[in-house]
This record gives structure tokens, sequence and C-alpha cells, in this order.
């Protein structure tokens, strides 16, 4: 292409674009809200600070217009009387007494006694067990053969219990003795305790003998130790129940 031919032809010139500051651009008449900063007061800057250091989110309760202006909402100050006392006052706080003391011979009095005929359930437990070991039934009340004589049909008066001799032997209630030395129909060495009402026990066979009459003794009291004196074949205790002078079974009692 000769020079003159791309003489003849211009390059399209790019129009010129007016650049404008940005500040001054407006839209339909709208200015774009900037914020506003507001300084803080010492004090509330110092505050905010601190808090948003400590991850606190700060709550404003904002009072609503009925609390404000109704009476009623508002707390009222409750006028207190003033209260003194001697400094060098002694309080002192007393519990009154309490007695738990068990009276365990308490059911044997109330028992009413008339003749032989008790209720077993009245009976039972108002006697402790006569002996200082395990109670052993070694023979019962009742009709039995004699051990001594071989004849059948005797009457046991009581219950007999092993026990080697020695053992203690003690009161099953609270009473008076009644007797105390030897028994000359087989009860050998024989203690008789009178626990009122009607009520008696013996204690038969001992091997020695630790009351003497008229003793007060209390339940659980030592009155000798068992034996084999008397219509005896072996130590053991031959105890016994009497209600108004009349043998009744024992074990009804304990």
């Amino acid at each position: 292409m000769s020079k003159h031919a791309a003489s003849g032809r211009r390059r399209a010139e790019t129009p010129a674009v007016e650049l404008r500051p940005r500040t001054a651009v407006r839209t339909a008449g709208r200015r774009r809200a900037e914020p506003v900063h507001r300084p803080m007061g010492g004090a509330a800057q110092k505050f905010a600070i601190a808090a948003a250091a400590s991850g606190i989110v700060l709550t404003v309760a904002v009072p609503t217009t009925a609390a404000a202006t109704d009476p009623a909402v508002e707390p009222q100050p409750v006028a207190a009387d003033p209260v003194s006392a001697d400094a060098n006052a002694v309080l002192d706080f007393e519990r009154a007494a309490l007695s738990s003391k068990f009276d365990p011979d308490a059911k044997l009095r109330g028992l009413s006694v008339a003749g032989t005929d008790v209720t077993p359930a009245a009976a039972k437990g108002t006697l402790a067990t006569p002996l200082k070991s395990d109670l052993v039934q070694t023979s019962s009340f009742g009709y039995r053969v004699s051990p001594i004589t071989g004849t059948a049909g005797e009457l046991h008066t009581g219950q007999d219990f092993a026990a080697a001799c020695g053992t203690e032997v003690t009161a099953a209630a609270a009473g008076t003795v009644k007797s105390a030395g030897w028994h000359a129909l087989g009860g050998g060495n024989r203690v008789v305790v009178d626990h009122g009402n009607g009520v008696e026990t013996t204690y038969n066979h001992l091997s020695a003998i630790s009351v003497s009459v008229g003793d007060t003794v209390e339940r659980g009291h030592l009155v000798g130790a068992s034996g084999s004196t008397g219509a005896s074949t072996g130590c053991h205790l031959h105890f016994e129940v009497l209600v108004n002078g009349t043998p009744v079974d024992p074990l009804g009692w304990l």
C-alpha cells in the first residue's frame, strides 16, 4: 500500500470520556446516606472498650411508658423498726429431757390372771430366758415316762433345758425371792421368785444358789448356777412357771 493511500485513512479515535468525581454522582435526586460517627464521652468510651475486650453483651432495659407513669408498679419503700440487743446478752436454748426407758416387766404386771386362764397371746414374751446360753429343750412340759422311776404318766411340771454344770441361771423377771434352798420333793437346790399378780418362777437342780429369801431381783439378775442336784440324771435346768400355784407350760411365757 502506498504512502498516500495510508495517509488517506485515519485511525478511528476513541471518544473522550469525561471523568467526574464519585462524590458528585447523584441518582434521581437521592444522596447516599453516610454513617454518622459521634464521639463518645470518656467514661462511656472506656466502658465500651472494656466490654468489647471481654466479650460482654450489654442489654439496655428501657422502661415502658406504663411503668414510668403508673405509680402502682413502682416499688414502695418499707420502713423497718430498729432492732437492738444487749451486746452481753446470753442466749440459752434448752431442750426438754426425753426419756426412752423401757420397762420389760410392764406386760407381766398388766396381766389379768384368773386361775390359770391366761391366753397365750397375753402371756407370750412376758418372761425372759433363764439361762445365759441358748435354750436347748431336752424334756417338754406335760405327761411323760419318769427318767428316774421309769413309770409312765408322770406330770413333768416344767421345761428341761440343756446346760453344762455351772452355767449362770438368771431371773426371768423382776420380783422377790420367795424360797432359796433345798427342795425335798426332787428339785434339789431350788429358787422360787414371786413376780406378783399370781405369777411365780422356779429354778431347780442348781449347783449353787446366789440369792436369799426376801431379796429383790431384777430381770436378768443372777440367782444361781445350773447343776444336777435332787432327782436329776445330769446337768440341766428344770424351769417352772406357776400361775396361782398351778404349773403351766413355760414356753408359752418366753
